[in-house]
């Protein structure tokens, strides 16, 4: 069922696609803010529902459901709006159904019954593999899914299964398998070792309930993630798809922060994941680093040191962020956490390169211990 959808608000229509996929039997042929450009979408389209806004600058939903009925008499309408003073119009347009803003999962779920005609369906499960920290796969409706047990085999057979996640939907030769988990074993014992563990894999994900499949090629195999989301690609599909940084957006972003568990297979020392495990992690520093600018632009100190000693504990070895702590702990006279913040990143300077503090920060540093003597001088004389 091809479905179009409607709304002048970016954050609305990712929502209400979120729900729409993961209730599933829709196909999303097109998201629009402008109006127009949906109208012109729904004639080239011609989609069996357009989900629609009512209160929408220049044209309202309104207008445009009267234009689509008359271009598109079989096209089915659902009104998805904040304001149920519409409903009574909503029906006059025969509209298959009025659903108030935020849309939740249950009531779209028995319109999308009442569109294909079927009755109340088993709930769906929804399968998600996390690789943030450590591997883990969880199942279940998608509002309550919990940690399913996992029993590998052997440690070699999860090691596989994480390095062809890893190249999730590309090919990889057996031989690179081999080299990698049997590299000092013969050539002929090293396939059956292979076989064997894919057969393993393959047996575990069939008891799991995880609707993954490892494709067999004539020199490799590939995994292919089906409808099986993965935390990583999710959280940086949202950082992509996050609005501006602003008050009223800030959930979103601290939403998106604590996603991020810990480094990626963190819990395992898979050489070959360092890279992607540096490479997410610069993600979530910089995405932190811009969070915690705007704490400190809003004067919102305690939640800028908070996060900035997370950054911290992640990333022990970067100078600037001993520094913006200092500079954050005088700004609230905390004279203790300052010199502890110099002192420790001179021993984490001294015993990781053998190197002293920057001169600006042991400027800076020196000026602000002049500054406090200043004022215990200054003190003391009244």
């Amino acid at each position: 069922m091809k479905a179009i959808l409607v709304d002048d608000e970016r954050l609305a229509l990712s929502h209400l696609e979120l729900l729409l996929r993961e209730i599933g039997g829709v196909e999303i042929v097109g998201q629009y803010q402008d109006p127009r450009q949906a109208l012109e979408a729904a004639l080239a389209h011609k989609p069996d529902v357009v989900f629609l806004d009512v209160e929408m600058p220049e044209i309202s939903g309104i207008e445009v459901a009267e234009k689509l009925q008359s271009a598109l008499p079989d096209v089915r309408i659902i009104f998805v709006t904040a304001y149920d003073e519409y409903a009574v119009k909503a029906f006059e347009l025969h509209a298959l159904d009025y659903i108030l803003k935020p849309p939740r999962q249950e009531r779209l779920t028995k319109t999308i019954q009442r569109l294909m005609g079927q009755r109340p369906a088993a709930p769906q499960l929804s399968v998600r593999i996390r690789s943030f920290q450590s591997l883990q796969i969880e199942s279940g409706p998608p509002e309550a899914s919990q940690i399913v047990e996992v029993r590998w085999r052997t440690n070699k057979a999860q090691e596989l299964f994480a390095y062809l996640l890893h190249h999730r939907g590309k090919a990889v030769r057996k031989d690179v398998l081999l080299d990698l988990l049997w590299p000092d074993v013969d050539w002929k014992k090293g396939f059956t070792q292979l076989y064997t563990t894919v057969y393993q894999i393959r047996k575990m994900l069939t008891a799991a309930g995880v609707d993954v499949a490892i494709k067999s090629y004539e020199e490799g195999y590939l995994l292919d993630l089906q409808q099986v989301r993965l935390d990583v690609d999710e959280w940086e599909s949202g950082l992509r798809k996050a609005p501006p940084l602003t008050e009223a957006n800030l959930p979103i972003h601290i939403s998106l922060l604590e996603e991020y568990r810990g480094d990626y297979l963190a819990d395992y020392d898979y050489l070959w994941a360092e890279n992607e495990r540096q490479r997410l992690r610069t993600i979530w520093t910089q995405h932190a680093m811009q969070i915690g600018d705007y704490f400190v632009s809003n004067r919102d100190y305690m939640n800028a040191i908070g996060l900035y000693h997370r950054i911290q504990r992640i990333h022990p070895y970067m100078e600037n962020i001993y520094f913006s702590l200092m500079q954050l702990y005088e700004e609230l006279g905390d004279r203790s956490s300052v010199e502890r913040q110099y002192e420790s990143l001179k021993t984490m300077l001294s015993t990781e390169y053998d190197a002293e503090p920057q001169p600006e920060i042991n400027e800076w540093y020196q000026a602000w211990k002049e500054g406090q003597a200043q004022k215990l001088e200054e003190h003391r004389s009244n």
